[in-house]
């Protein structure tokens, strides 16, 4: 029988699990195990130790820091107390943290080092009772272990209470309150029920066929939904999970701790493309011929697989071949034993789900909002469909409105925004959830995201414009790094661009191109050339209306540290327009008169 609740779920998994270790961690050069005994024997002490601090059920419990064992002990313990998680990204600076603790009104703060607990001023934050450090001590704060100790000695003096207590919990109450990332620069606390992450989690585990010898990397935030419902989908199968270090340690990581599941944004696997054709370039024309006709072996059995049909004999005997001698070396960059990638956050590019399919590494993109607990749609390993974000996930009902958006209903969806009737009211207007995206389903029912309905852009002659697909189409050239597409109430749409820097720099070095500075090679005419090459190619086939009609190359990538990405790594279009507002205004003065070859 599926588990209701979240304090359902831990319990089943912890009592149920048959790995030797249920988390992996990395300390100093090795690899250290901790058993399912151990992580239950740490929630219950910590559980009741936070009760012994004064957290009752219902009250708030802020989770921030890297992605580590004590995160999940720390927010099962949580859970189980009855409390309410609220999980806050480690990267963010103390104003923002503040804000967040202020407005969830938290009792008690649990993080990583006196570094994140330097993040939260006590004087600005009356309602904050206590701060627990998992490392190190800083001033007025509590070391976990003290607090460990302390439910410890609770538990010696009442074995029964945690459970007792955890297992009071119903589908309806209140497990955690998530903050938005917030493109718009408008975070809002989303509020999700036991229920309807138990829900999600229940329907995931069926679609994606999590197996109990199934072992992750966890590399996205835990602060983030989508990570944060893996863990609790991987929990409930049975399969272990390992915390790596740092996003400059993941390749380490992967070929150390050799995952079979592995959860993922699209940016991770545009890398793992251009690293792996940055080495095929590099390669002898032998090399490069080899690579291709493996590929091509590939594709024509990824088709095969598809469509549902069997493998022709000599298909599967090239395949053999192909796999033992080209694709053999990517899986072991990728650890050896991935058998499937989770993709979400972001849209994933066609060409990446078709080469890695083809390469023998499935990636199963999915959709879905913090709201929704959070899948709404999954691709399915026998279900898939490049270029979609597959069907929806049992008990879910999605219909597109009018307009286009997307509408969804089911047991995920939130129970609302906290402390913002009027935004919830709006958001679940005709007891529908409207995500705020655009798109369709296709007639084999797999759904397409064209865009969000606030990003979308109105020129000045009335016309829509969908960037997304634009940005996409751009981030498709080996050249390009990241792409912005511009243009609302504009007489016509524009494009600022981040060149992929290595490659721009080969290219340059071929052609026995030299420049002072990045800045005088953007400049150049013969760069020029090449980036209106690429406008001509992504401008094939569009309405004029559609067209990038000029555009700037900047010489820095967008950052969450300047404040122009989420954590989540979308790009934040009004801060970008923002900063760039002299760079778009001179465009628009100095560019074209909308003529579709015009230069800027």
């Amino acid at each position: 029988m599926d588990p209701v609740t979240l304090n359902e779920l831990a319990f089943s998994a912890l009592d149920g699990f048959r790995q030797p270790a249920l988390f992996k961690s990395r300390r100093d050069a090795a690899w250290v195990g901790m058993s399912a005994r151990d992580v239950e024997r740490r929630v219950r002490e910590l559980s009741l130790g936070l009760g012994e601090l004064g957290v009752k059920p219902g009250d708030r419990v802020a989770l921030l820091s890297e992605n580590r064992h004590e995160w999940v002990e720390s927010d099962l313990a949580i859970l189980t107390a009855r409390a309410v998680a609220v999980p806050i990204y480690p990267s963010l600076p103390a104003a923002a943290v503040e804000k967040v603790l202020a407005h969830s009104e938290s009792k008690v703060l649990v993080c990583s080092s006196a570094a994140q607990a330097a993040k939260a001023d006590r004087a600005k934050l009356p309602k904050l009772k206590h701060v627990v450090v998992f490392d190190g001590t800083a001033p007025d704060t509590k070391p976990l272990a003290d607090v460990l100790h302390m439910g410890g000695e609770r538990a010696a003096r009442e074995p029964y209470l945690h459970r007792a207590e955890a297992q009071r919990a119903r589908p309806e109450d209140l497990a955690t309150i998530i903050y938005t990332s917030g493109t718009t620069g408008d975070s809002k606390g989303v509020m999700l029920t036991h229920g309807n992450i138990a829900s999600n989690v229940n329907a995931c585990v069926r679609a994606i066929r999590l197996q109990p010898d199934d072992l992750a990397l966890s590399i996205l935030p835990l602060s983030h939904i989508f990570e944060r419902m893996m863990t609790f989908s991987l929990l409930r199968s049975g399969a272990a999970i390992a915390f790596g270090g740092p996003p400059d340690r993941v390749p380490q990581d992967l070929i150390e701790v050799h995952p079979t599941i592995v959860a993922a944004v699209p940016r991770f696997f545009e890398k793992m493309h251009e690293k792996i054709f940055s080495a095929v370039r590099a390669a002898k024309p032998s090399r490069r011929k080899m690579f291709e006709a493996a590929l091509e072996v590939g594709r024509e059995r990824s088709r095969c697989l598809i469509a549902g049909r069997p493998l022709p004999q000599a298909l599967a005997w090239k395949w053999r071949i192909a796999r033992m001698l080209v694709f053999r070396k990517v899986r072991e960059a990728l650890g050896g034993q991935v058998r499937m990638f989770i993709s979400g956050g972001a849209p994933l590019p066609r060409e990446l789900g078709e080469f890695f399919h083809a390469a023998g590494l499935p990636i199963l993109e999915g959709y879905g909002l913090t709201e929704t607990s959070p899948v709404l749609t999954l691709n399915r390993m026998d279900d898939l469909k490049f270029g979609t974000v597959g069907k929806p996930v049992p008990e879910v009902d999605i219909r597109i409105a009018e307009d286009g958006e997307i509408l969804a209903r089911g047991p995920g969806i939130m129970a609302g925004y906290h402390k913002a009737p009027k935004e919830t009211k709006e958001a679940l207007a005709g007891g529908w959830f409207h995500t705020g995206d655009v798109g369709h389903f296709d007639p084999q029912g797999f759904l397409l995201i064209t865009d969000r309905k606030k990003d979308l852009i109105k020129t000045s002659g009335g016309k829509y414009v969908a960037p997304q697909p634009i940005e996409s189409a751009l981030r498709e050239s080996k050249f390009v790094q990241s792409a912005v597409v511009l243009g609302d109430r504009r007489k016509f749409c524009i494009a600022l661009v981040v060149p992929r820097y290595e490659a721009l720099e080969a290219w340059a070095g071929d052609r026995h191109l030299s420049f002072p500075a990045r800045h005088d090679l953007l400049a150049s005419s013969p760069v020029r050339e090449l980036f209106e090459s690429e406008l001509i190619r992504v401008n094939a086939g569009k309405a004029p209306y559609e067209t990038i009609k000029t555009f700037a190359l900047l010489d820095r990538d967008f950052t969450m540290a300047d404040g122009e990405l989420t954590p989540t790594l979308k790009v934040k279009r009004r801060v970008i327009e923002e900063r760039h507002k002299a760079l778009i205004d001179a465009l628009y003065a100095n560019g074209t008169d909308g003529s579709p070859d015009a230069k800027a």
